[in-house]
């Protein structure tokens, strides 16, 4: 009878983690890479944005594999504003561990990591934001950036209130 009522506990449990709600999400959405990303293959997120006083956190999440071959990550970041004002970074990344082993969240060969990108951030204006992401590897020695980028499995953009 105990055992049963653990097994009843479990699964409600299951079940109401899959329904709980992600109070503090604005907007997550992720596009597929199929395992590589290409140097010019620009990852683009379109949103919009009604809010202009409350503070906001940014996030870009990388799914990526055992076949990533980097310790960290380059990325170009463009974020377009309704006027056209577009806010341009280069941003590092570490994305592995000193003894090689991937960083992120996940039990199973496919890590996710979310990465800051903007802490605290006030939309200036209404309306519909793009942003862009493009990775910018480059290999030591080399001028030229990686053209394929692989283990990559999937980019995504993440909003968060920060209240």
């Amino acid at each position: 009878m105990v055992l049963k009522r653990s097994k009843i506990l479990i699964v409600c449990v299951t079940i109401l983690s899959f329904f709980s709600c992600d109070d503090k999400r604005v907007f997550d959405e992720y596009k597929s890479l199929n395992g590589k990303w290409e140097k010019d293959n620009v990852v683009q997120f379109t949103f919009e944005q009604n809010d202009t006083i409350n503070p906001y956190n940014l996030f870009l999440n990388i799914r990526n594999n055992k076949d990533y071959p980097f310790n960290n990550l380059f990325v170009t970041v463009a974020l377009q504003q309704p006027d056209s004002l577009v806010k341009m970074d280069t941003l590092e990344y570490a994305m592995a561990n000193p003894d090689g082993s991937l960083m992120g969240e996940g039990f199973s060969d496919i890590k996710e990591s979310k990465l800051w990108y903007q802490e605290n951030f006030v939309f200036k204006q209404k309306g519909k934001y793009t942003i862009q992401i493009q990775q910018a590897l480059r290999e030591t020695g080399s001028v030229t950036g990686v053209d394929e980028l692989k283990g990559v499995t999937d980019i995504g953009f993440r909003i968060e209130k920060t209240k």
